[in-house]
């Protein structure tokens, strides 16, 4: 992550809206349906060309591509990996476990099942160079063809837990064994886009999701620190050959709408999450939940060297946030870290993270982002 000293730079998370068009094509994919590949290939690229013109025209200084061609910000590993085949259903996570009627109306996606998971049943190999290396040329092209002068370029990836929580193992004989077979198959994804020259931004959700899947719900504290410290450990397996200053990683609670009354607190997770070999860190500071969790990061302090990448918009309503108020989330951040660590503002995930399930409406999500690069100009006033 580069710094920048003299003002507060924005960014997002990954996931932007996708429009009807490009939906249309992942419903069909998705449903097993043949989709004709110049009509593919025409839609993709002028989604990827408008979210990077819009990016531009909002002010975002730091873009991707806006996980256009992607299904989900996880499941499109499916489409890389070798050994995934068929889908089972799995449990809703704790919190909505306790709301069932809530959950019922509420995730509802015409694109994808989120009930069901895909299953691997034979060994994990990275199948998917020839996708990645098309998304990352299409990537430059549309920063081309825009012209817009970017501080810096970024593509996402998924971390190896967070593969393993999404995908129903079948085939290895342990945990431990899948996840480091998944680690050194997305290893190759990792290394590409750093080769490319790309920030690489690694979606590890996971690591305080734990505290609220089914299978951690009523486990005590020492055992989500452990599982934590094992999933920080494989990202660190994966990257062992990305140098640090190139990668960034997005942590957060799940970007959905829902009670979280069973999130962890950032607190007593941030030592096993600054273990990883990064040198930015993006977490949740707008959700209503944790937004005194600014406090961790005094208590906790973000490791030398690092940028810190709070999330100070709301992906989870269609209230645009006011710049005061993203101001003053800054404010509060700033003061609880070191005044050496530099902050670059997002919002709290991405707004388009499973295809056809998007909380915020897509004209509204680009209000926000506006809302976004206003805010930070005003952090920037008030703290120079």
């Amino acid at each position: 992550m580069a710094a920048t000293e003299n003002r507060i730079r924005t960014t997002h998370v990954g996931s932007l809206p996708r429009p009807p068009e490009l939906l249309d094509l992942l419903t069909a994919r998705q449903d097993g349906k043949a989709v004709d590949d110049e009509e593919w290939d025409e839609t993709v690229a002028d989604a990827t060309r408008d979210v990077v013109r819009r990016q531009a025209e909002a002010g975002i200084d730091v873009v991707n591509n806006g996980e256009q061609s992607r299904v989900s910000f996880n499941w499109y590993v499916a489409d890389r990996l070798s050994g995934i085949e068929g889908k089972q259903e799995q449990e809703l996570w704790a919190d909505l476990q306790a709301f069932p009627e809530y959950a019922a109306e509420t995730f509802k996606t015409d694109v994808i099942d989120l009930s069901m998971h895909p299953v691997v049943t034979d060994p994990v190999e990275y199948t998917g160079r020839e996708e990645a290396e098309a998304e990352i040329a299409g990537f430059r092209e549309a920063v081309d063809a825009v012209g817009a002068d970017f501080d810096e370029t970024f593509m996402t990836a998924a971390s190896p837990s967070v593969v393993t929580a999404t995908h129903v193992n079948e085939h290895y004989d342990s945990y431990d064994e899948y996840l480091f077979a998944v680690a050194d198959a997305m290893a190759e994804e990792y290394e590409l886009v750093a080769d490319a020259g790309l920030t690489l931004q690694i979606d590890a959700p996971e690591l305080l999701t734990v505290g609220h899947t089914a299978a951690y719900a009523d486990a005590p504290l020492t055992e989500i620190k452990a599982a934590t410290r094992l999933h920080v450990q494989a990202i660190n397996e994966a990257l062992s050959n990305v140098p640090a200053d190139q990668v960034r990683l997005h942590t957060c609670w799940g970007s959905y709408e829902g009670p979280h009354h069973l999130d962890a607190d950032l607190v007593e997770l941030l030592p096993e999450i600054y273990e990883a070999d990064i040198s930015g860190l993006s977490v949740e500071q707008a959700n209503p939940r944790h937004q005194h969790e600014y406090r961790a990061f005094a208590e906790q302090p973000v490791p030398d060297g690092w940028t810190l990448i709070p999330g100070v918009v709301d992906v989870k309503t269609n209230v645009i946030d006011h710049p005061e108020t993203i101001a003053d989330r800054l404010e509060r951040v700033a003061d609880a870290v070191d005044d050496s660590t530099p902050l670059v503002a997002a919002p709290d995930c991405g707004f388009g993270t499973q295809a056809g399930l998007g909380m915020v409406d897509p004209e509204i999500a680009w209000a926000k982002l506006e809302a976004l690069d206003e805010g930070a100009a005003i952090a920037t006033d008030r703290l120079s």
